[in-house]
C-alpha cells in the first residue's frame, strides 16, 4: 500500500469559508474560462494557456488549456523541491506487516524518477511511446508512472493479478512497445510470478516482435528467466 503525503496547508491553502466557496462556485459558472485560467496559475507551465476550456457535446469534444504546455512529472515532483525536498512525499507499507515501511522524500522521489526515466530512455522509450506497467503495489509503480510522464510517454497500468492472456490483450490493444514489471509480487503472503506472466503474455501476443524492451524491478529476489537483448534489470 502506498500513501501520498499532503503538502503543508500553509503553502497550499485549500480551505475557505462558505461565503468564499459560494463566490468561487458562482465565478466557475458565470465566467468559467476566466475562472479556470486563474486556477491554472497554481501549476507551473512551460507555456501558459490563454484558453481555459473548450467543450461541446454534440459531437462530444472537450479540451482543457489546449494552447498550454506543461509536464505532469515536473508539477508532481520538481516544483516541490525548492521548499520540500526533505519532506516525505510517499510512504510504502509492505505486504508483510512485520516488515518495515519505506518512505521517499521529494528529493529522493526526484532521484528515483530520474533513474527510472533514464533507464526507460536507454531502452528506447521516447515521447508518444506506450509503456505497459505490470507491477505489484510498490513505490516503483508510482515512480514508473512519473518517469513516463517526464519523457512524454503514455503509460498503461495493468493490474498485477491479471492473467498472461489479459496482459497480452492489453499490450496489443495499446500498441505498447515496452513493459515494466517486477521479478515477483507479494499478495497475502503469496508470490505472484509477474515476470513469468510477462514472458507468457509476450508469447501469446501476435505482435510480440514489436515489444522492444522489458524493464524488471528486483522486488523479491525470486528466480526468473531473462531474455538477452529484450529484458533488463532496473538495477543495471
Amino acid at each position: 500500500m502506498i500513501h501520498a503525503v499532503e503538502r503543508p496547508k500553509a503553502h497550499t491553502p485549500t480551505h475557505c469559508t462558505p461565503e468564499q466557496y459560494d463566490a468561487l462556485y458562482r465565478a466557475s459558472v458565470e465566467t468559467p474560462d476566466a475562472f479556470w485560467l486563474e486556477q491554472a496559475k497554481r501549476l507551473e507551465w512551460v507555456k501558459a494557456p490563454s484558453v481555459g476550456g473548450d467543450w461541446a457535446y454534440d459531437p462530444v469534444a472537450i479540451r482543457w488549456f489546449e494552447d498550454g504546455t506543461l509536464n505532469l512529472c515536473h508539477n508532481a515532483v520538481d516544483r516541490h523541491l525548492p521548499h520540500h525536498a526533505d519532506r516525505v512525499a510517499l510512504i510504502f507499507e509492505p505486504d508483510d506487516p512485520v516488515a518495515g515501511s519505506r518512505t521517499l522524500t521529494y528529493g529522493e522521489l526526484h532521484r528515483e524518477v530520474l533513474r527510472m526515466a533514464n533507464a526507460l530512455k536507454a531502452l528506447g522509450v521516447s515521447r508518444g511511446d506506450r509503456v505497459t506497467l505490470y507491477l505489484p503495489m510498490i513505490l516503483e509503480g508510482v515512480v514508473a508512472m512519473l518517469a513516463c510522464a517526464r519523457l512524454g510517454a503514455v503509460h498503461s497500468v495493468v493490474f498485477g493479478g491479471f492473467s498472461p492472456e489479459a496482459l497480452a490483450g492489453r499490450i496489443e490493444d495499446c500498441g505498447s512497445r515496452f513493459v515494466v514489471t517486477a521479478d515477483e509480487g507479494l499478495r497475502g503472503g503469496k508470490h505472484v510470478p509477474l515476470k513469468a506472466n510477462v514472458d507468457a503474455a509476450l508469447g501469446l501476443a501476435a505482435h510480440v516482435t514489436d515489444v522492444a524492451g522489458v524493464l524488471v524491478v528486483r522486488h523479491t529476489g525470486g528466480a526468473i528467466t531473462m531474455q538477452e537483448g529484450r529484458d533488463h534489470w532496473l538495477d543495471d
